[in-house]
């Protein structure tokens, strides 16, 4: 899951998978914005046929934090 989340991220922000760690954060280290963050939710959503609830998404800051969550909707 980490894999493919790198190369997602990469589709919106200008940053080299080389870059980024589970401990990076999407707005500080990545240099998301909220719209990226939302667009991208949204695309996982699409991949991964899930449903993801808008409050728990709010709270996810960094890449392992998103790993988690989308593990445990995705299983």
């Amino acid at each position: 899951m980490f894999e493919e989340l790198k190369e997602i991220i990469c589709n919106y922000v200008e940053v080299e998978p080389s870059d980024i760690h589970p401990d990076s954060r999407f707005m500080e280290d990545l240099g998301f914005t909220s719209f990226d963050f939302v667009s991208m939710m949204g695309e996982l959503e699409e991949q991964y046929e899930i449903e993801i609830d808008p409050a728990q998404a709010g709270s996810i800051r960094t890449v392992q934090e998103a790993v988690d969550y989308l593990t445990a909707l995705v299983e």
